[in-house]
């Protein structure tokens, strides 16, 4: 269409047998406009690939039936979080008990505790390593050691990815675990053992270790043990997996509350627990360069109008920091609060029912859009969309059916 003789740059206008070709053939200038959005697409597709790629996430539940026969499966679904919908529920690997599932740093392996053994010797638990396959979320068992105590019940793995750390409620104890490269576990590296009891005769009869979670900067390790009413601080070495007394060595909480998890805020100035025992939240300040816990305020996890029998669960702090969230079993809802990132007080916001019974555990995507709930006894999975502005809850109507689902773990 241009004249070759024609200053670079310059387009002619058509001549007369172009513009005679071009209306004997309309449809080009629509080939065109096709091409162009494919081409705009393809481009698009390129740049936000690794955010749509992103949107997918597996999710493994654990899964464990506290009465009569054991649990032996944790189930593998998909979350999408720019829809907010769940999959359906695939079984991921046979595992005996598996109440409490954790996934490695980098994606490669899981590990779940066998909630067994003998409760009256505190012996016979153990924690089985998996690796996993990205594409159909199957577990491969690798292998599997014994725990130095009876049902554990907490695993995590420390900020390096090298040591295992694991709470054994009957025996005691918490241990660490080394990490090989292909993701097996070797023997413990280090077992501490605590003692001691309190003022609840029917739970708090002797220690209960039910968590065992790092500092931010990976220095220290505190296990908040439901049976003395104590969280025990170790300084924690990922060189050798090494757990030893700080001094203080312990931060306590009022007499029969019975610590059960912990989290610190995504600043590292707080620790938040909740005692499952007299449902309540206690904060804690941390002082990151001595490792010790300074009580800050201890709040109800339950509406005062509410006086039925109650127990807490888990907890959970939003990615901004400005929202804690709790689990009630008997109230059956989560608790919001707001949080004064300052000074690490909280102030209630809503308790929302979870649309199921006995809430043992929940977690919040990688989005910070949605809380996924799981109801232990009312055998479901609910997700609810996180109001990031307000921190208030809204269920999604998104539910999936399992039995005895007690834990939810996002692999990333």
């Amino acid at each position: 269409m241009s004249d070759e003789s024609s200053p670079p740059g310059i387009l002619q206008p058509p001549s007369e047998k172009e513009t005679k070709a071009m209306k004997a053939a309309p449809d080009i200038s629509v080939v065109f406009v096709s091409l162009l959005a494919c081409a705009l697409l393809t481009s698009l597709a390129r740049a936000t690939g690794d955010s749509l790629a992103g949107t997918d996430h597996l999710v493994y539940v654990g899964t464990a039936i506290y009465t009569g026969q054991n649990s032996k499966a944790i189930y593998a679904c998909r979350f999408n979080t720019q829809t907010g919908r769940l999959t359906s529920l695939e079984l991921a690997a046979e595992s005996n008990n598996p109440g409490f599932v954790f996934v490695h740093p980098n994606r490669r392996f899981l590990y779940a505790v066998k909630e067994i053994g003998d409760k009256k010797i505190g012996k016979g638990g153990a924690v089985t390593a998996f690796s996993i396959n990205p594409e159909t979320g199957k577990l491969t068992f690798l292998n599997e050691v014994a725990a130095h105590g009876a049902h554990p019940c907490h695993v995590t793995v420390d900020k390096t990815g090298k040591y295992v750390l694991v709470a054994n409620y009957f025996g005691g104890t918490v241990e660490s675990f080394p990490v090989g490269n292909d993701g097996r576990l070797g023997q413990s590296a280090s077992v501490v053992r605590h003692s001691g009891a309190s003022v609840n005769r029917a739970r708090q009869e002797g220690p209960h270790p039910h968590s065992a979670v790092v500092s931010p900067d990976n220095r220290f390790a505190i296990s908040a043990d439901l049976g003395i009413d104590k969280l025990m601080i170790y300084r924690f070495s990922s060189i050798d997996g090494s757990l030893e007394s700080t001094n203080p060595p312990h931060a306590e909480v009022k007499p029969g509350a019975g610590p059960r998890h912990l989290v610190f805020s995504p600043n590292g100035k707080f620790v938040y627990v909740v005692n499952e025992l007299n449902s309540s939240v206690s904060a804690f300040a941390w002082d990151s360069e001595r490792g010790a816990l300074h009580l800050v305020e201890t709040v109800s996890t339950l509406p005062k109008s509410f006086k039925g029998g109650n127990s807490g669960a888990e907890i959970e702090v939003s990615s901004s920091g400005k929202f804690l969230y709790v689990s009630n079993r008997g109230h059956d809802s989560i608790a919001v609060f707001s949080i004064d990132t300052a000074r690490g007080l909280l102030t209630p916001v809503e308790y929302v029912p979870t649309q199921g019974k006995t809430p043992r555990h929940f977690t919040i995507d990688p989005s910070g859009s949605y809380l996924i709930v799981a109801n232990q006894e009312s055998d479901t999975i609910v997700v609810f969309r996180i109001n990031t502005k307000t921190g208030r809850l809204t269920s999604t109507g998104q539910e999936l059916k399992v039995r005895a689902p007690v834990c939810v773990e996002f692999a990333t």
